[in-house]
């Protein structure tokens, strides 16, 4: 199953229709800082998601080169190593290939979104996954045997270093130390485990710990709790709640399913989606029965259930629920395989192995509709970006570069989206901070600027030029501020990209009456 769904990610990799966007690229920069020495614990400019991955696709740059395809292959391998793990969980709560197969093969065609979020580096969803299932995993080992202080200890490592790598991880050590504690209850040697599992949470996490000492622990906890998108929601606490209850229901839910792509509001594969719909609800129904089973793990399955449920709650109790667009829904991936292997498990106990086969490759099928759907329409393709102005068409990256280097406009400014594959792409050579607004409305946030040297390299450079995408208005603004300035310019757009180059003095956006912070025309 693993060779499966890596063979698809191939396959998906070689239509090009995944664009390289700017939080990708932020990896990619960051892995190759860490080569020339330049090591962060966190993601640039935020201090909830670790460097783990960026760590991880610097050792793939060291041994094939600084290539997007770099990148891509290591979410490959981490993703591989998921639906490995799945199956090994599945088995070893059902104790059936039946169960284990068919949830190998649901994660390895999964739903779009799935595939998506699982290709395409963000920052640590990939390692969020596989540690999570290895920490689930060892926490049936440790149910089944003596607790030992040595693997309590690496229990601890996995969660530590799963919490550094990625907030998110939280949806899985919680409800494993839940059932952990649950099981040990009555042991009188706990509290030694306990102690032993901090231990090796204060090791998996020391990154963190360490840059809390130094920066304040305050600023790590309000990003953790997503200070970075609180403003998306309603300032009432009840009415947050409802907001993202409903984000759950009407967005959350098509795009968990696969009914809809996490980048647009359109159905997929609608010949097939009343069985998959059909199936989902099925699985539904045996989760429910499943779980007031008396027999030998049900420890175990709530325990998987509890990955779901701990998901489901905290996108709704927190700012995350304002973004509905589907990476924090990556955790259910793994719980609804499982209980799905499980449902066709009982099926097959009963006779009914036709149905079996029938259902899976009808599921299968829709899933994988749903995949060559998003990679015949490029662009925008299997994209991450949600918001139509934000997007893309990367095809003319080159170009653009050619264009940068060829009129000797190697420093300015441009958007988030713009300005960190610009870099990547083009071994740093062209610097161009996102001082600009992408936003219809002009809006504006410090956070998209990542990357303070860069910033110094800009203020440096003895001219500028602008680039803009998709976003007439803001060069209406550049052009009449450039004019009214007196400054000489020439413009061309290339693809996706309008440029503003041979500036006959240099201009900050400020100079132009750009909107601050928060602020929108």
């Amino acid at each position: 199953m693993a060779l499966a769904s890596a063979l698809l990610k191939l396959a998906v990799f070689l239509t090009n229709s995944m664009p390289f966007n700017s939080d990708e690229a932020v990896v990619a920069l960051m892995a190759r800082h860490f080569l020339q020495g330049r090591w962060t614990a966190f993601f640039y400019g935020q201090a909830y998601m670790g460097s783990l991955d960026a760590a991880l696709v610097a050792l793939g740059f060291a041994a094939f080169g600084q290539r997007v395809e770099v990148i891509r292959w290591i979410q490959l391998l981490l993703y591989a190593g998921t639906v490995f793990t799945s199956v090994v969980l599945t088995w070893r709560l059902t104790r059936s290939m039946i169960a284990g197969s068919v949830a190998g093969l649901l994660l390895a065609v999964p739903p779009v979104n799935v595939l998506l979020y699982t290709s395409v580096s963000l920052g640590g969803y990939g390692e969020a996954l596989l540690l999570g299932n290895l920490i689930l995993l060892l926490t049936l080992t440790l149910m089944e045997r003596e607790a030992s202080p040595g693997l309590c200890a690496l229990w601890g490592l996995l969660a530590g270093l799963a919490f550094w790598a990625f907030g998110l991880s939280l949806v899985y050590s919680l409800p494993a130390a839940a059932a952990l504690a649950w099981h040990q209850r009555h042991d009188r040697l706990r509290g030694r485990g306990w102690l032993a599992a901090a231990a090796g949470v204060a090791v998996g996490m020391a990154p963190l710990l360490v840059w809390a000492a130094s920066h304040g622990a305050e600023l790590v906890v309000q990003e953790l709790l997503g200070s970075a998108i609180a403003g998306a929601s309603p300032s009432s606490l009840l009415a947050a709640w409802l907001e993202h209850g409903r984000n759950l229901a009407l967005l959350g839910s098509t795009v968990i399913l696969g009914f809809r792509p996490p980048w647009d509001a359109r159905w997929l594969a609608l010949p097939l989606l009343p069985f998959s719909l059909a199936f989902w609800s099925a699985v539904n129904v045996h989760t429910l029965s499943a779980l007031r089973r008396p027999d030998a793990a049900p420890m175990g399955r709530a325990m998987v259930a509890g990955v779901g449920a701990t998901t489901l709650i905290g996108f709704v109790l927190t700012p995350f629920g304002a973004d509905p667009s589907g990476r924090y829904f990556l955790p259910l991936a793994v719980p609804m395989a499982f209980f799905a292997g499980s449902m066709m498990h009982d099926v097959v106990s009963r006779g009914g192995r036709r149905w079996l086969a029938s259902t899976v490759v009808l599921v299968l099928a829709f899933n994988l509709w749903g995949i060559i759907d998003g990679v015949s329409r490029n662009p925008p393709g299997l994209t991450t970006q949600f918001d139509p102005v934000t997007r893309i068409d990367h095809q003319s990256d080159n170009e653009l570069i050619r264009f940068l280097m060829q009129n000797d406009e190697r420093a300015g400014y441009a958007n988030y989206w713009v300005a960190y594959p610009l870099a990547f792409l083009s071994a740093e050579e062209l610097i161009y901070v996102p001082r600009l607004p992408y936003h219809v409305d002009m809006r504006y946030t410090p956070r998209d600027d990542r990357y303070s040297p860069y910033d110094e390299r800009v203020e440096k450079s003895a001219s500028v030029a602008y680039i803009t995408t998709n976003h007439p208005d803001l060069d209406e603004v550049i052009r009449q501020g450039l004019t009214g300035l007196g400054v000489s310019f020439e413009e061309a757009s290339i693809g996706s990209y309008h440029v503003f180059f041979h500036l006959s003095s240099r201009v900050t956006p400020e100079m132009l009456g750009l909107p601050a912070e928060g602020e929108a025309r």
